[in-house]
């Protein structure tokens, strides 16, 4: 038996025999009162009771802000959390692009349009209809007040045909625009957000009206606990859970084998024991990479040789073997995933081969010492190399990639000064172009190839602290730009498969690999999760997309 029923079963038990004993001594009063908390112990412990109406997610950071589109964390989680209120005009299932508020689409080239016919259904939290203007209106509010998670500068206005059509004309061609806005975009309602005039400190109930299929009740930011409950009237069905709860655990694995959640993050090397408790297992596509960032603006890594002898120095097996034990796929140096449709397989590869990346680095001048460390005009070639630690299924671990890349180096002839840092400082650190080297990661590279642009492009990328920001290149910054208007996929393809041979001969960035992603969840309760290909909305890569819970 699964544990959940399991636990479930014996709670039962000791409930039936409580109330017994004290129904047997005549105090009717005390049975009432144990019932009462037996019942509360069932359904805190026990995901699925209360006749199924609850669905439990573990998550080992809790606060992701409150959800709506000014107020949660600007991550995947606290999109996410926004997601399950706010609904955008299309949306994505395990296969593609499917309806949400809009029924159908289509784009017009002449007008450089896209048209939506929205769902008569749809309606707000608070019962009002949802119409057209309020499309024209979300638009509008997030031109005045800017929402980080989208991007409104390729669009020039809205129009409302009638309260179910809706126009949007681009400013120029725009290739990414169902990722970035149509699926991507929370649909504000205008009767509520008209007045208005700073989002970010708008905290009354009304500004957590929605059209998505749950309704937020409550967030614990001590706690970091959430609640939502069904809207009865969604226009895609009634949700098949009443009440999705989101709890913090510092052991998201050991919740989900207690049966306090149903969904959780685990680490590959638990999958086999937890398929033989019965619960469901599932593994993401290669959507996260972990990178080196290199500062190409300082010598000698302004060099495109000195980068790519770092490249064939590092062995990124090894890496996977010793630090991952083995459950990770070397990435492509071109960043988009191996997984994507537009991967180019041609893309340069630069297999370990320490003596090659020596030579390389020796034509610069350099020269072996007696200490075995390279030298030039009397200075050890010495690098920083920044490292963070992970959280990884929810645990927090020290991260051993920047150790063996440490003795790679070293193993060449380079000296290695490794710090270990919070992400924060060596987030910004890397944003002031205060570094050498620096591991980070950031997923997204399975959804749409703007990504590319947004990782590469100093335009694209310049708030990101993941992004190579290089502008050496002319021709890949000109492809960058290309690749952002071809309407054609086809074209934009062929765009695609030449940025990426150009950054992985530029190497701005060393990719190194892609983690085994896996989560699992309680398949006792009727709802089936999955990871969304190319993840969700713009490349989200957790399995938490609210079809699970509505189809």
């Amino acid at each position: 038996m699964h544990t959940a029923a399991f636990t479930k079963k014996m709670l039962q038990n000791s409930l039936a025999g409580l109330k017994e004993k004290f129904f047997q001594v005549g105090n009717h009063g005390l049975a009432a009162m144990v019932l009462a908390v037996v019942f509360m112990v069932i359904h805190i412990c026990v995901p699925g009771t209360a006749l199924g109406s609850e669905i439990r997610i573990a998550d080992s950071k809790g606060d992701w802000g409150y959800p709506n589109p000014f107020r949660h964390y600007p991550r995947g989680p606290g999109y996410v959390r926004m997601s399950w209120v706010f609904d955008t005009l299309v949306w994505k299932d395990k296969n593609g692009y499917i309806p949400a508020l809009a029924d159908t689409w289509s784009y017009d080239p002449n007008t450089k349009a896209f048209a939506f016919t929205l769902n008569p259904r749809a309606k707000w939290h608070d019962g009002r209809p949802l119409t057209a203007a309020d499309v024209v209106f979300t638009i509008a509010y997030f031109k005045q007040h800017p929402y980080r998670w989208i991007s409104t500068h390729a669009l020039d206005r809205a129009e409302a045909v009638d309260d179910h059509t809706v126009v949007i004309y681009l400013a120029g061609p725009y290739a990414p625009f169902l990722s970035d806005i149509g699926g991507a975009m929370p649909v504000l309602p205008e009767h509520i957000w008209e007045t208005v005039t700073d989002p970010f400190v708008f905290d009354d109930p009304s500004a957590f009206i929605g059209s998505g299929p749950y309704m937020f009740k409550d967030f614990n930011k001590t706690r970091g606990t959430y609640l939502f409950e069904a809207f009865p009237d969604y226009y895609q069905g009634v949700p098949k859970k009443e009440r999705l709860v989101y709890v913090r655990s510092g052991k998201p694995m050991m919740s989900l084998i207690t049966g306090q959640v149903d969904l959780a993050n685990i680490r590959p090397d638990m999958a086999k024991p937890l398929r033989e408790k019965e619960l469901a297992v599932i593994e993401n596509e290669c959507g996260w990479n972990k990178k080196i960032m290199i500062n190409h603006k300082k010598p000698p890594f302004d060099n495109p040789v000195f980068r790519r002898a770092l490249a064939y120095a590092i062995n990124r097996q090894e890496i996977i073997d010793k630090a991952h034990r083995g459950f990770a796929t070397p990435a492509s140096y071109g960043l988009l995933s191996i997984d994507h449709d537009m991967y180019n397989p041609d893309t340069p590869r630069y297999p370990w081969n320490p003596q090659k990346a020596e030579n390389m680095i020796a034509s610069f001048g350099w020269a072996k010492g007696p200490d075995g460390f390279f030298h030039k005009h009397g200075q050890v070639l010495e690098i920083e190399l920044i490292s963070s630690n992970l959280t990884v299924a929810g645990d927090r671990v020290a991260d051993r990639d920047g150790e063996i890349i440490k003795k790679q180096l070293t193993d060449i002839g380079i000296r290695v000064h490794l710090r270990n840092q919070e992400q924060t400082t060596t987030d910004s650190r890397v944003k002031n172009w205060d570094f050498d080297l620096a591991i980070s990661g950031h997923g997204g590279i399975a959804g749409d190839p703007r990504i590319l642009s947004e990782m590469i492009s100093p335009v694209y990328g310049a708030g990101s602290v993941n992004s190579a920001r290089f502008d050496d290149s002319p021709e890949l910054n000109r492809l960058l730009e290309a690749q952002m208007v071809e309407m054609d996929p086809a074209r934009r393809k062929q765009i695609v498969f030449k940025i990426q041979e150009l950054y992985a001969d530029q190497m701005p960035a060393i990719s190194l690999y892609y983690p085994d992603t896996m989560a699992a969840f309680n398949q006792d309760n009727g709802v089936t999760w999955f990871y969304t290909r190319g993840g969700i909305s713009k490349g989200i890569p957790i399995p938490q997309n609210k079809m699970s819970l509505i189809r």
